[in-house]
């Protein structure tokens, strides 16, 4: 695979993944329009960097869809100078995408997941539920991936009135929702069913509705 055909198969996906689905923010586009997804993909998985599906890493780990990034990173408004704390980094692809963007960005990734690609930038192991205490408070919480509860652990750790951008499961269906957090109180509000990869660690406790 040339990068020529990898450039015509990112164009491709800005017009038919991104542009035709809601991700209309200009800058949003322009950054995932010139991010090398493929260099955030293990080797032999290089041909299926632009397709509109979860890209398996082992482990049971994969990347996003496209169309989920795209949407998450349009509902999280990202200025250049932001403090985001990014729970689920995979290979690094979301944790550029923002860095792109003019974000500050604390990466978190758990210990034996997928390895870190095409990113020049630190990404901390530990438990994804535990986030990143030592560099809080954050004015952004980024989850990459579908979760059944935020822990109160992460909601400590941002700003009062942080935004929030995630993946929620709601009765087996992956949903987009985005929110803030004021007074150590999160608030979500569902936007849209997004196809996401569900990330481990973030089971609700037993009789738990969100």
């Amino acid at each position: 695979m040339t990068e020529q055909n990898f450039s015509s198969m990112r164009a491709a996906m800005v017009e038919s993944q991104l542009r035709t689905s809601g991700v209309d923010d200009q800058r949003v586009v322009a950054v995932m329009a010139r991010m090398p997804r493929e260099d955030f993909v293990p080797a032999e998985r290089r041909a299926m960097a632009y397709i509109d599906r979860a890209i398996p890493l082992g482990g049971g780990r994969a990347i996003n869809p496209p169309l989920a990034t795209g949407r998450l990173l349009k509902e999280a408004q990202v200025e250049p100078g932001d403090r985001v704390l990014l729970i689920g980094a995979a290979t690094g692809y979301s944790a550029a995408l923002l860095k792109a963007l003019g974000a500050q960005v604390t990466a978190v990734e758990e210990e034996g997941g997928p390895e870190v690609m095409g990113y020049d930038g630190a990404i901390l192991r530990g438990p994804l539920s535990g986030g990143a205490a030592d560099g809080a408070p954050y004015d952004l919480l980024f989850i990459d991936g579908a979760v059944e509860q935020v822990p109160a652990a992460i909601v400590k750790q941002l700003a009062d009135g942080a935004r929030v951008v995630t993946g929620i499961i709601e009765r087996g269906v992956t949903r987009l929702c985005s929110g803030r957090a004021v007074n150590g109180i999160l608030g979500l509000t569902s936007l849209t069913d997004v196809e996401m990869v569900v990330l481990p660690g973030f089971a609700a406790p037993e009789g738990f509705i969100f």
